[in-house]
């Protein structure tokens, strides 16, 4: 069959023309690696996509969200923290290995960072990377690190020593305007980002109601 014959599924890289045998094979797995995710067929598409990652005529930088759909899916639930641990340390990897993709990549760390309940180092990548050109323009990282420390100067947080009167029952107030500060750039950015405009009418609340509780203990 002639090589403009042939058909396939699904679109891959135009780097991967179908012009030779070997790259219609490629283009044959690529079919094969979606069908199998789309069925949750986890162990062959692990398989698949192991053999396209060695291929020159694949950039699997590129493709990185499917090496993060795939890791630890074929785990059970019984393994859910250590999936999310296997994440965080491959989209930390990725930071460094594909810049070009950094901010989605930081979004997606900071993601998988809270659904391991790692608040605290989520917060620190975020003081990291955000003062810093395009992370600064990014009105979703700067939502993630409003709420992150509004969680943070919740009272019985993690923070729950630093509170602003010396008891575990109060807010952060520093941690507070951290949040408020970070919701208000992403306004700034995004003027019509509901989140950000929700959870500032919260922080602006806490704040008043951690001004009242230091005037009463003045």
């Amino acid at each position: 069959m002639p090589f403009d014959e042939h058909s396939f599924l699904f679109d891959s890289h135009s780097s991967v023309q179908s012009n030779t045998t070997r790259k219609v094979h490629i283009r044959r797995l690529f079919d094969i690696l979606q069908l199998c995710i789309q069925r949750r067929d986890w162990t062959r598409a692990r398989r698949a996509w192991a053999i396209l990652a060695r291929c020159k005529e694949v950039d699997w930088k590129a493709m990185w969200r499917t090496s993060l759909l795939l890791l630890g899916e074929y785990r059970d639930v019984t393994h859910h923290a250590r999936t999310d641990e296997d994440r965080v340390a491959f989209l930390t990897i990725m930071m460094r290995q594909h810049p070009e993709e950094s901010e989605s990549i930081l979004k997606e760390l900071i993601l998988h960072l809270i659904y391991s309940g790692m608040y605290r180092r989520a917060m620190e990548e975020l003081e990291l990377y955000l003062p810093s050109y395009p992370y600064q323009d990014n009105p979703v990282l700067h939502v993630y690190a409003g709420l992150i420390a509004l969680y943070l100067a919740h009272p019985g947080s993690d923070s729950s020593e630093e509170t602003i009167y010396g008891t575990r029952q109060g807010w952060n107030e520093s941690l507070l305007r951290d949040a408020q500060a970070h919701l208000e750039r992403a306004r700034t950015i995004d003027p019509l980002n509901v989140v950000a405009e929700t959870f500032l009418s919260q922080v602006y609340q806490s704040i008043q109601h951690a001004v009242t509780v230091i005037s009463a203990y003045c």
